[in-house]
């Protein structure tokens, strides 16, 4: 009797959700590129600066003269899955984009002050690295 009433015991777990970003961020956004013949890894950055506004979508300004767009449009967040979409307004419709867009679905991590985003391109030998700070609300 004992060991059943032990079993049916209820345990509440203090699960948190994952955090929203929301606001200004300032960082570095990073482009690594694994070489599919050698394996060597290269990388290329830019400083960015990215507002995510529920209303009004997101907006990515800063360095974005040769690697990476300036760019804006709608973005999605998943706490649950910890994935954030973003449908870029200004991604070319036909051909391929000169520079890195923000769109497409990355993964995040977000502690209150840090945002740190993720994906993966073509073949697996690219990978999209965002490190931002949030700098406003």
């Amino acid at each position: 009797m004992i060991i059943a009433s032990a079993c049916n015991k209820t345990t509440k777990l203090n699960v948190q959700p994952a955090l929203t970003p929301a606001g200004t961020f300032s960082g570095k956004f990073t482009l690594y590129h694994q070489n599919s013949r050698t394996g060597k890894v290269d990388s290329s950055s830019a400083a960015l600066q990215l507002s995510l506004e529920g209303a009004s979508g997101f907006k990515v300004i800063g360095d974005t003269a040769t690697l990476h767009a300036g760019s804006y449009g709608t973005y999605a967040v998943s706490a649950s899955t910890s994935n954030i979409g973003f449908e870029d307004k200004t991604y070319p419709t036909t051909g391929t984009p000169v520079k890195i867009h923000l769109s497409g679905i990355y993964d995040y991590l977000y502690d209150g002050t840090t945002l740190q985003m993720a994906a993966y391109g073509a073949l697996d030998t690219l990978t999209y690295y965002y490190n931002l700070k949030k700098t406003a609300n």
